[in-house]
Formats: structure tokens, sequence, C-alpha cells
């Protein structure tokens, strides 16, 4: 792995982040004590990346879902008696 003096980093960060995200980390130290290692993320690959509606048509809601269960919540919570 390749050290890097602040300076120096400054002044190539574009390439050297560009490696980093093709698996080429690198430190950055300071006065020659290292500091940080630049490494990339584990991000999904493009084609994995979730999306809403994933599920479109496989599921079934049904028209009464937003008062399901309705009169045991309120016996639970002393109303409708």
């Amino acid at each position: 792995m390749r050290n890097f003096n602040i300076h120096e980093a400054k002044t190539q960060l574009s390439r050297l982040v560009d490696q980093a995200a093709k698996g080429e980390p690198f430190v950055i130290a300071k006065a020659g004590k290292p500091l940080v290692k630049v490494t990339a993320l584990d991000a999904p690959a493009a084609g994995r990346v979730r999306r809403l509606g994933f599920l479109a048509g496989q599921i079934a809601v049904p028209e009464d879902f937003d008062r399901m269960g309705e009169v045991q919540i309120e016996q639970l919570f002393g109303g409708g008696s």
C-alpha cells in the first residue's frame, strides 16, 4: 500500500480516489506519520440497487387494510365498550 503526504495527496486527490475506487487503497501521512487509510466502499453493484415497487403485482393489499383490527384496538385502549 502506497503512502502519500498531505500535500502530495491534495495535489493528486482525484487520481488517487479513482485508484482507491478500483481497489488500490492508499494511506495519507503527516510528517511521515500515517493518519488515514483511503479505501473503496462496499457499495452494491449498479444492477443490484434496490428500488421502490419491486414487489408490484406480487402482493394483494385488502381494501380495509387501514381498518383491520379496529375493534380490537379500541377495546385495548378502553374505547368502544
